[in-house]
């Protein structure tokens, strides 16, 4: 995919209120690869109340060593936030571009999430 395709991609999906109209958008993409993406992680969303806030998980199930199934969670954003959170994720995840360089084709400024 061009820069300038990518950037169009980013903006229109940070124009999306959440998460799922962001998936769906990503799904219905003509970049093959983006929409296969997008589609294999149909169904692995869950969202929790953690401390008061809904947070946005994303869950999946590997096999560890021993051979038993282990659940992998992982928090992508909360209910709410700016949804360029979860496109500079998808894109992280699934492309290995990163977060910093979805922000700026979004024309957003990225900060370092703070470690616990």
């Amino acid at each position: 995919m061009e820069h300038k395709e990518f950037e169009t991609l980013v903006k229109s999906l940070c124009e999306k209120e959440n998460l799922p109209q962001a998936l769906e958008l990503l799904k219905a993409s003509e970049d093959g690869e983006v929409s296969e993406a997008a589609e294999s992680l149909s169904g692995q969303f869950a969202l929790a109340e953690v401390d008061g806030a809904k947070r946005i998980y994303h869950v999946t199930v590997q096999e560890n060593e021993q051979g038993e199934e282990q659940e992998f969670v992982e928090h992508v954003m909360d209910e709410g936030e700016d949804v360029i959170r979860f496109v500079a994720w998808f894109f992280d995840v699934m492309f290995d571009v990163k977060r910093k360089d979805t922000y700026l084709a979004a024309g957003k400024t990225y900060t370092q999430p703070k470690r616990a």
